[in-house]
């Protein structure tokens, strides 16, 4: 069991230390090509950066207007009729978009509900089921340029309803 400590600890710097040594070795300039990489991770992050920022700021927007809650309360009668307690709405629409602000929705649940509740199995259950679609297809086909995505919204969202549904049916058997 040491053995594997001490190898996931030197995991890193060794092959930090194989990559340069082979690139010295085969007569790279493993300066240069570090530098053109640099240079190349932050044009990535320009033309990343609106979006994050977008994405940052319309979950922001839209929790602290409320209009989540009252989505929320909106769908109470079908997510009732589901199975699905409404407080987990909020959290469900969120991750489309954002994990870490799901992920602080999710501790204002348990907050209120408690980790051991329902609504907090839920909840927790969900946040490792569904996937942040929106996130995802804005920065993966954003930073190459894809402007058809064809059916990978439409499949996201099928995977998070089933996502969704999952962790209704392991909450609910878990309480």
């Amino acid at each position: 069991m040491s053995f594997l400590l001490f190898l996931s600890d030197a995991m890193v710097p060794l092959m930090i230390f194989y990559i340069v040594g082979f690139g010295i070795l085969s007569g790279r300039p493993v300066l240069d090509d570090f530098i053109r990489g640099v240079k190349d991770g932050v044009k990535t992050v320009g033309g990343i950066l609106p979006t994050l920022i977008g994405l940052m700021v319309s979950v922001g927007i839209l929790r602290s207007s409320g209009l989540l809650d009252a989505f929320g309360e909106l769908l109470k009668a079908p997510a009732s009729f589901l199975g699905l307690p409404h407080a987990v709405i909020p959290t469900a629409l969120v991750r489309l978009v954002s994990n870490s602000a799901a992920t602080g929705l999710v501790l204002d649940l348990f907050k209120e509900y408690g980790t051991e509740s329902r609504v907090g199995l839920m909840a927790s259950i969900l946040m490792g089921s569904t996937e942040t679609v929106l996130y995802c297809m804005s920065i993966y086909f954003g930073s190459v340029g894809i402007r058809k995505t064809r059916y990978t919204l439409a499949g996201g969202l099928l995977a998070s309803a089933v996502g969704l549904a999952a962790s209704a049916v392991l909450s609910a058997m878990m309480v």
